[in-house]
């Protein structure tokens, strides 16, 4: 069956890729950049072009609680949120994964408060990293679109049955159009065929979901949803596979290794920058700088075999973050370190948070990272790049 490219905004080709995978129960609450999936799902719904019971609800924590009740009584449920509304919902995404729901959602990633930004990092998903919630990332709207329908049919494997979040970045991809194929229905539908649930409320087959436990119980709940989150691994990878030969791109996936075979730097990122690293790339390997970029596109769980085959050709790794744990350092280049460490390899491995709160980062910003990194350059400390020192303090204020 032939699909038509059309030239959409990031956020409505979103919500009529969801509306392909015929959700029978949306919930969600508007928060910039996010607003434009939910509103265009209410009107696919309002106009009859989607059989879907749309809730309007009070905040974010409502739109979470609705779809978790929804997805525990059996429908295959979405929603949608943004930086401060997905913390909102955080108290409830760990109930879901905890009961096994497989509700799919999007993260139009942006920044966190204070101070406020409405602008794109990937500090809101990253602070829910550990919650259960399977975490896709798109580098433009057609990965954006096409990891929708691979989020469900990952989520409501029996093998898996847990949340599942497709980020994409927000303002940089919600709010860019581009060219992009809205899936077709009957591909849609052959891919992904109407949810059943395995375990459900039902009054003539009573079950209990989210119970308390006693202190004895407690640790193998939590370990059933961290062991089902490491088995989601090999399905993600067959539902990518599997999409990939019935709409025959490819967006799925665990990475994408772009010109890494032979190369002496590997930068490591994920989402829209993605693009802006790879034109560097391609700039300095014509100059003979041998390097390239690993792609995250599932970020939890974390695929640790694929990133050690990835890297461990390398001679120096650049990651390259959007986010960091304060006081701490960066959340993606620790996790880095151990997979190579835990191998016996002692690749040095540096890590650079760019772009908080949107701020842009030139393709002389990436040159100036694998110049640094390339040459050998040390790190002691988690970098955050190119602080502009007439803005910070000279001195901590006296209490």
């Amino acid at each position: 069956m032939a699909e038509t490219q059309e030239i959409l905004e990031g956020a409505m080709a979103v919500a009529h890729a969801v509306a392909r995978c015929r959700p029978e129960v949306i919930a969600a609450y508007p928060i910039t950049p996010q607003t434009h999936i939910s509103e265009e799902l209410s009107q696919i719904v309002a106009d009859g072009d989607l059989d879907a019971e749309f809730v309007k609800v009070e905040s974010e924590f409502g739109a979470a609680s609705v779809v978790c009740g929804a997805s525990a009584a059996g429908a295959r449920t979405y929603t949608a949120t943004s930086s401060q509304g997905l913390l909102l919902m955080n108290e409830v995404l760990w109930n879901i994964a905890g009961m096994r729901l497989p509700v799919v959602l999007a993260c139009a990633n942006r920044s966190l408060s204070a101070p406020l930004s409405i602008w794109c990092d990937h500090q809101d998903a990253e602070a829910i990293r550990d919650c259960g919630v399977i975490q896709l990332y798109a580098e433009d709207n057609q990965e954006a679109c096409d990891q929708h329908l691979i989020a469900f049919k990952v989520a409501e494997d029996r093998r898996v049955l847990l949340p599942a979040m497709v980020n994409l970045d927000g303002f940089l991809l919600t709010h860019v159009f581009e060219p992009t194929i809205i899936p077709d229905q009957a591909l849609s539908d052959q891919y992904l065929p109407p949810y059943k649930a395995v375990l459900k409320l039902d009054i003539d087959d009573p079950a209990t979901f989210g119970a308390f436990t006693e202190p004895d119980k407690c640790m193998e709940g939590r370990w059933m949803v961290h062991d089902a989150c490491r088995r989601s691994l090999p399905v993600i990878e067959e539902a990518s596979a599997e999409f990939e030969k019935v709409f025959g791109r490819a967006s799925g996936g665990l990475l994408e290794n772009y010109k890494t075979d032979d190369a002496e730097t590997i930068l490591v990122a994920k989402g829209s920058i993605s693009g802006t690293i790879k034109d560097v790339i391609d700039e300095m390997r014509d100059e003979g700088t041998k390097v390239g970029l690993m792609r995250i596109k599932t970020y939890r769980p974390w695929p640790g075999e694929a990133v050690l085959a990835a890297l461990k050709g390398a001679k120096q790794v650049a990651v390259i973050e959007r986010g960091g744990s304060f006081g701490a350092g960066g959340i993606m280049t620790p996790e880095v370190k151990e997979t190579l460490y835990d191998a016996g390899l002692r690749i040095p491995v540096s890590g650079f948070c760019v772009q908080l709160g949107g701020r842009e980062v030139p393709p002389d910003g990436i040159r100036e990272i694998i110049d640094r990194v390339s040459s050998g350059e040390k790190q002691t400390a988690y970098e955050y790049f190119r602080l502009k020192q007439e803005l910070l303090p000279d001195l901590v204020p006296e209490v």
